[in-house]
């Protein structure tokens, strides 16, 4: 019983830290983590899931306390659940991807994908932009594969 007691308190302080780098890294961060360009740091974290799998609720309760200061209520509800999304499965393909490199260049595409999608769609429902949705979801793509394939790539 006592080590599944003290499995659990370092399970969830993992889960505690990752939430609150996640956090910091996108307020020390500030100026790129926003908007419709940006360089999210934090998203490099999002590779932890190929490492462990506590950190997927790390990943989301880190993002959803940084979208309070981002683009309102769509940011904090959309925002957070691509990232759930999207930690979710880079946790499930590291399960099967056993070969270290492409375990990680497929593992980093779904916080890539998903928030190139979802992302542009909160500053959609904000605006009446409709026709920026393309241009908004490239450059959220370039934004997500450099933080995750870039930086993150060296915290894998």
């Amino acid at each position: 019983m006592l080590l599944k007691s003290k499995n659990r308190a370092t399970m969830l302080a993992r889960i505690g830290v990752i939430g609150a780098l996640y956090f910091i890294a996108v307020m020390i961060f500030f100026p790129i983590s926003y908007g419709g360009v940006q360089v999210r740091i934090a998203e490099a974290l999002t590779i932890l899931p190929l490492l462990m799998g506590e950190s997927v609720i790390g990943l989301a309760v880190g993002c959803m306390l940084a979208n309070f200061f981002g683009n309102g209520i769509l940011d904090v509800v959309f925002g957070t659940l691509a990232t759930l999304l999207s930690a979710i499965l880079t946790f499930i393909i590291g399960k099967f991807i056993k070969n270290n490199k492409l375990k990680f260049f497929i593992g980093a595409l779904p916080p890539v994908i998903i928030n190139a999608i979802v992302i542009p769609f909160t500053f959609l429902m904000a605006t009446e932009l409709k026709e920026l949705y393309f241009i908004s979801m490239m450059q959220i793509f370039i934004g997500q594969a450099i933080s995750i394939y870039i930086v993150g790539s060296f915290l894998y």
